[in-house]
């Protein structure tokens, strides 16, 4: 595809992800200012809407509450100015998704460094757009930041599909080539990189899947206290519904909050409580709905669920293991060495620096993941809320590497020691059989050879049965 057509198609991509994004948010506040608040200034509307976009693409904002709204309301003056930085991720996960869908646009039309970065400049230049027609004097944004997060929001998932297509599929450009130099390498490391990435992939994914199934179990087990906590809000329809909105675009944050506590460290809901599988300590839980799903209690057969991760560890190890032991049985079968029978002479280091690599590297996913979902909400204790990253990287890197050292490192069966040899030496012989020979002439023929003393060929009638 044409280099110009691919730059115009991730220049849209760009541009249809932050306008979806700003257009969530527009929307929902038009109804509020046309049906709840029919004296509000208009011209607050689009500050309000950039401001929100901005938080949810992980720009804290400094609130800073007038005077006259503190004395209505009997505010004590010290809480008048936090900062918020909970960001709701449903608006990152949008942006990384659109993101993503663009780099691979991109790699499969031959063009993926021109598609990312057209991309990057159009999100760069939307985010600045944003940042300098939206000030708002109640909630402040650092404006390096207001344009610096949206566009690695978008830009890192775009190059990171992209990289991940190109080294897959590409047949030239310099992640192919990478790629090549890599395979030609021998052994086990040609491999080394996709199955670390593979790895890391299967155990974040399924952190993710087990945080969003705890999370939808104690959603229905908390039905009943989410409706007490909606009826104790005394919120009519149109309050409602934005109310459930805004809850909705925290389910992503709630769900890397599920996955803090089965990996054990758990998550904080303000300064010195703790929410985990070990014991809970959530002191004051603020009034929102959705803060139902918080259990009050915890049973110690909860501390099973830190067997997820390392079951998960096990499985990419597992799948690791598998694809080396194809990889080696094709490369055998298209005549190269033959695979030692002695377990001691099979090539450890590059399974151990898959293990070592799977766990480091989905131990940073995990602190980077717990990172976007911690923050402020409020003043004193609200300051922090949320899992602390080093602990859950530190707890998800431990727990992946036991079960994926376990599948890489273990040695092997006998089975799979025996399995090797058989599949590398299993080739179609060519035969030169007669037209109308059949099978079981041909090895009648084979045995009468085989039998037949030296120099009687001659005398030979009739093959042996």
């Amino acid at each position: 595809m044409n280099r110009l057509i691919v730059l115009l198609l991730a220049a849209i991509d760009a541009f249809v992800s932050v306008a979806v994004g700003i257009a969530v948010i527009v929307a929902p506040l038009t109804l509020l200012w046309v049906l709840a608040l029919p004296g509000a200034d208009w011209s607050a509307l689009w500050p309000a809407t950039g401001t929100i976009w901005q938080f949810g693409m992980l720009v804290p904002v400094a609130i800073d509450l007038p005077v006259e709204y503190i004395v209505s309301l009997g505010i004590d003056p010290a809480a008048a100015q936090f900062t918020l930085s909970l960001a709701p991720l449903a608006f990152a996960v949008f942006a990384g998704i659109f993101g993503a869908r663009s780099g691979m646009r991109a790699s499969q039309a031959g063009a993926w460094i021109t598609g990312v970065v057209s991309g990057t400049v159009v999100v760069a230049a939307l985010a600045t757009l944003v940042a300098l027609s939206s000030g708002n004097p109640v909630g402040s944004v650092s404006t390096w930041q207001a344009v610096a997060f949206p566009t690695l929001l978008y830009a890192v998932p775009a190059a990171g599909a992209a990289v991940v297509l190109e080294w897959r599929d590409a047949e030239g450009g310099v992640i192919a080539d990478l790629r090549d130099r890599m395979q030609r390498l021998g052994d086990d490391w040609g491999d080394v990189v996709p199955l670390a990435a593979r790895g890391t992939a299967i155990v974040l994914i399924g952190m993710l899947g087990a945080g969003a199934l705890l999370v939808t179990a104690m959603l229905v087990l908390g039905l009943g206290d989410m409706v007490a906590l909606y009826q104790a809000a005394n919120v009519d329809a149109l309050g409602a519904i934005v109310l459930t909105l805004a809850q909705g675009a925290y389910l992503p944050t709630l769900i890397v909050w599920g996955a803090a506590f089965i990996a054990g460290p758990g998550f904080s809901l303000g300064a010195g409580t703790v929410v985990s599988a070990a014991g809970s300590s959530a002191g004051i839980v603020p009034g929102i709905p959705i803060l139902a799903v918080i259990p009050d209690d915890v049973n110690p057969w909860w501390l099973a669920l830190v067997l997820i991760p390392v079951a998960l560890g096990a499985s990419a190890g597992w799948i690791a293991r598998s694809q080396l032991v194809a990889a080696r049985t094709r490369r055998r079968a298209e005549g190269f060495a033959a695979v030692p029978r002695d377990i001691e002479h099979e090539p450890m280091a590059a399974r151990a620096v898959i293990a070592v690599s799977i766990s480091v590297l989905s131990a940073a996913a995990a602190g980077l993941f717990a990172w976007f979902a911690s923050g402020s909400i409020g003043p004193g204790r609200l300051e922090m809320l949320g899992p602390q990253p080093g602990h859950v990287a530190l707890a998800i890197g431990v727990e992946v590497a036991v079960g994926a050292s376990i599948m890489l490192l273990s040695p092997r069966g006998e089975a799979e020691v025996d399995e090797l040899p058989r599949r590398a030496t299993s080739q179609p012989q060519e035969t030169a059989a007669q037209p109308h020979t059949t099978g079981a002439q041909s090895q009648t023929a084979s045995v009468s050879a085989e039998r037949a003393p030296a120099g009687t060929d001659d005398q030979m009638t009739a093959p042996l049965d």
